[in-house]
């Protein structure tokens, strides 16, 4: 189990080892997450040896070693603070540069924050880096608010991570590097596109493609994130895609969280477990009953099993854009390339996760050969994209008003498992992704609605308490958004830039 592969970061004290272990195991801090993000202060070797002298004699205080020896990065741990303002829109567009960063100059050797070159939003709360597909709902709210200076640093961050790493990782930290999130560069490359110009194409289009030939990368032992041979009637020549991670062990920043899940699970069966657990990580759906095999329980989690409709929807959109934007170039040959791997996705998407009866889209379990049933959000993204035709929108939009709709807007799925991407849970960026595809399709009777639900529960939410959250009870606005492994955030990145695009974008 820990044997490293390729993508996985070298080993640093505050995510490797004895000492790392012990401090996670001891709960020294009540977040996990808190101490990979720490810096130790003098030579890692010394603090390991002076740890292992002093560990087994009388008196010896873990705590206070810890505070003597590792800091927080500047700022963390800081309740960003500013005058409450009538109304909600002027609070997120005060709030915005307390979310901003400057570009890293450098990062310690020993740190586990990867250094960006350019300014970038942080979310709030304890995510004190920039979080992958965060900053593309992040992205509508500062055009929006008439920050575009920042959405095209944001994607020349990502640009950069692409070039330096081989992908966009789930966030700027060592620690993520396995992993990446939903892939939305080239959705956020379209955005600085339609604001910049097509003069921008050329400086994204070697990094769009370099992503997705990450995403499309099937080779070793064993597929990856590209799965073939996923069903029988379909040629071997169509891929797709499934949620993945490089590394079979516990999350650096969760780690006593999964050991503790994992305690009940046989040894023989534990790299699977923490491959899905990553893997539901790379998801951004952490964690949801989309990807448990009883619906119910985190235990028996499968997401490398299943072939997920909003992954493949992006894919279908990334080939795409690289059929455009090669066209535009100059290179037909590519054009023609990119063009028929769409074709062949959508036509594949339709065969395997559109369900005529039920007029929705599912994920695909590719060893049960069958679409899970499990109802999620992730449906509206065929609309979002414009991959969807006008029946299967019109299907979706029943579905959405007659089993999503709440008071406060969609839930995320229809299933309340105690998770955090399950009812009655409602995300920023969901919403967004479902009313702007209806809007797509000309059903704008629903969206307004779904939009001024949401609107109105963020805009008293935030009366009641003076924030914007991560996510929200959308079947009960009295009461708080939760699950997770986490209290409640606020800040907050996605849920700021959706609220201000839907104010933005009302009539």
């Amino acid at each position: 189990m820990r044997n490293m592969e390729k993508n996985h970061p070298d080993k640093l004290i505050q995510l490797h080892g004895e000492l790392f272990e012990e401090v996670q195991r001891k709960r020294i801090f009540p977040d996990s997450k808190q101490f990979v993000d720490m810096v130790p202060v003098t030579d890692p070797d010394e603090i390991t040896r002076l740890w292992s002298s002093k560990k087994k004699t009388p008196g010896f205080d873990l705590n206070h070693f810890i505070s003597e020896h590792f800091i927080l990065p500047e700022g963390a741990g800081e309740e960003v603070q500013i005058e409450k303002k009538e109304h909600c829109r002027d609070h997120i567009k005060a709030l915005w540069p307390q979310l901003f960063r400057k570009a890293d100059k450098s990062a310690s050797k020993n740190s586990s924050l990867i250094p960006l070159p350019k300014p970038y939003v942080v979310p709030g709360g304890r995510f004190r880096e920039i979080y992958y597909w965060d900053s593309y709902f992040t992205a509508q709210g500062l055009h929006a608010d008439g920050f575009d200076e920042m959405v095209l640093a944001m994607a020349e961050n990502f640009r950069h991570l692409i070039e330096t790493t081989g992908h966009v990782p789930n966030g700027n930290r060592a620690y993520y590097l396995s992993r990446s999130q939903p892939p939305f560069f080239t959705p956020m490359v379209n955005l600085v596109v339609t604001i910049f110009g097509n003069e921008k194409i050329s400086e994204f289009l070697p990094a769009v493609e370099r992503e997705y030939n990450f995403w499309m990368d099937n080779t070793g032992s064993r597929n990856r994130r590209a799965v073939t041979n996923y069903h029988q009637e379909t040629s071997n020549s169509i891929f797709l895609n499934r949620y993945w991670d490089d590394y079979p062990a516990p999350r650096e920043e969760s780690w006593f969280e999964d050991m503790e899940t994992a305690s009940g699970i046989p040894e023989s069966e534990r790299e699977a477990f923490f491959r899905n657990i990553r893997a539901a990580c790379e998801s951004g759906w952490d964690f949801s009953s989309r990807w448990f095999s009883d619906g119910q329980n985190l235990s028996s989690i499968e997401t490398t099993s299943i072939l997920p409709v909003d992954l493949n929807t992006l894919l279908w959109f990334m080939e795409r854009k690289l059929s455009e934007w090669s066209r535009i170039s100059g290179d037909e040959s590519k054009a023609a390339h990119y063009a028929s791997m769409a074709d062949k996705r959508s036509a594949a998407i339709n065969s395997l996760m559109w369900d005529e009866e039920q007029s929705f889209f599912f994920d695909y379990h590719f060893k049960n050969k069958s679409r899970t049933g499990a109802r999620s959000l992730a449906a509206v993204y065929p609309l979002y994209f414009k991959m969807a035709n006008q029946e299967q929108a019109e299907g979706v939009a029943r579905n959405l008003e007659e089993k999503f709709l709440q008071d406060g807007g969609l839930l995320t799925t229809t299933v309340n498992t105690g998770q955090q991407w399950d009812s009655p849970n409602g995300w920023a960026p969901l919403q967004w992704l479902a009313v702007i595809g209806l809007q797509n399709y000309g059903l704008n009777d629903l969206a307004d609605e779904i939009r001024n639900r949401w609107l109105r529960m963020n805009e008293e939410v935030y009366q009641r308490s003076g924030k914007l959250v991560e996510k929200y009870n959308v079947s009960d606005i009295s009461q708080e958004g939760g699950g997770g492994e986490y209290p409640l955030q606020d800040g907050f990145g996605w849920s700021n830039g959706v609220f201000s695009a839907f104010d933005e974008g009302k009539e």
